[in-house]
């Protein structure tokens, strides 16, 4: 079995199909609470400062080659447990994420089908091929699949644009604002919306572990970035300025029905895929875990399949099950995202460019030497902390009111 086989064209899709998925939809709703320019302003910053967390996770990378995945540069930044952390919170966040695409898969098939079924079946029907699609051993055979998942969710969007183009709601513009006044936990909501739909580079070492060229990382992190920044405000600005303050989250729900219905239907593979790869990275950290010094990584043995098998069940079947019997399921995903999306998208980038400033450059003369980077370093730290504090302080929030309102719904429940 070979597994360095990626070109950087094929890194590149599947960075954005794993990235550019259910999380997009969100970003219109956001814009209705901050309003569309500190929403267009927060989205392409949120853009940039990824693409500058990207370059430090692949500079790590490539002078660390034997990493592969978060645990293995956990080890590095802090032994043991470091590795332990960082490997269980990539487990942890890419099974709610691939629960997170199978309930996007529900909602999508429940407005084909005008919800004629239990909502529960519509996610068992998702969640099989989602576990299917996973299968392969190597992301060279996923990686065209995600060519397929990334054209269909840019044609999806441009569908919903033009419904909404098409179908505008009427007066609201009359009331069009370009900012809006909101309290913080309100904002800070809306917020994590365009935080979490860059969230990815917990993928990014398992996915340069298996390039032809490693040092061409760069280039997919690049076309990623570049394309997702831009898709994204435009997306999230044309959809907010014609279906109003009130545009739903996922905004395709807001569409005439018959647009909806097109829009989801043409996003279907994208959800299936991404929640392919995200269960595919949690089952192969700790495959590798298992086998990376054996002859069941690179040979077909029964005991490698077997296992491999295993565990792609595994975190396929812990993902759906969560999503149909954990009530407050969406607002797990959100803790989840809090405590480790915020560090591996943004804040531990900062931690490996002062890991290696200090051990490789000369510590503090090397800090000194290069303080701007240095500065900005501990301030990608500091974002990541904040956005992890403060995400899940409005998160837990959101569950105290859904309790208190009554809006959280029984277990394995039809509704």
């Amino acid at each position: 079995i070979q597994y360095k086989t990626l070109t950087w064209p094929l890194v590149s899709m599947l960075m954005i199909a794993e990235i550019v998925s259910n999380g997009m939809l969100s970003l219109p709703s956001s814009l209705a609470v901050v309003g569309l320019v500190p929403g267009l302003v927060l989205i392409v910053f949120l853009g940039v400062f990824a693409l500058f967390t990207s370059w430090l996770l692949i500079q790590f990378k490539l002078r660390h080659p034997e990493v592969h995945n978060m645990g293995d540069a956990g080890y590095i930044l802090a032994g043991p447990i470091g590795r332990e952390v960082l490997a269980f919170g990539t487990i942890v966040f890419a099974v709610f994420a691939t629960g997170g695409q199978i309930l996007a898969g529900q909602i999508a098939l429940g407005v084909l089908s005008s919800n004629k079924l239990c909502l529960m079946l519509y996610t068992g029907i998702f969640a099989i091929p989602t576990l299917l699609c996973a299968l392969p051993r190597t992301l060279d055979q996923l990686s065209w699949l995600s060519v397929v998942s990334v054209a269909c969710i840019f044609v999806a969007a441009v569908v919903g644009m033009i419904g909404a183009g098409l179908h505008p709601v009427d007066g609201w513009q009359d009331q069009f604002s370009v900012a809006v006044s909101t309290d913080f936990v309100t904002a800070f909501i809306s917020i994590t919306n365009p935080v979490f739909a860059y969230a990815g580079h917990f993928m990014f070492f398992i996915l340069i572990s298996e390039m032809r060229r490693p040092n061409d990382a760069m280039k997919a992190a690049y076309t990623l970035q570049i394309s997702a920044t831009t898709f994204y405000a435009l997306f999230a600005a044309i959809t907010y300025i014609y279906l109003g303050p009130d545009v739903s989250s996922p905004s395709f729900t807001s569409l005439p029905l018959k647009w909806s219905k097109a829009a989801y239907a043409i996003a279907i593979p994208n959800f299936l895929i991404a929640g392919s790869l995200y269960s595919h990275t949690a089952a192969k950290l700790v495959f590798i875990r298992f086998f990376r010094k054996s002859r069941h990584l690179h040979e077909h043995t029964v005991l490698g399949w077997g296992v491999w098998i295993f565990l792609i069940f595994l975190m396929n079947a812990a993902a759906f099950v969560l999503a149909i019997g954990v009530p407050i399921f969406n607002y797990l995903i959100g803790i989840a995202a809090s405590l480790f999306a915020s560090w591996y998208t943004y804040g531990i980038a900062g931690a490996f460019w002062l890991y290696d400033s200090w051990v490789y450059k000369g510590r503090f003369e090397a800090w000194k030497r290069r303080w701007a980077m240095c500065a900005l370093s501990w301030l990608t730290l500091a974002a990541g902390a904040f956005i992890c504090v403060a995400g899940m302080y409005v998160t837990v929030k959101q569950i105290v009111d859904a309790y208190d309102s009554g809006a959280v719904s029984e277990p394995f429940s039809c509704g």
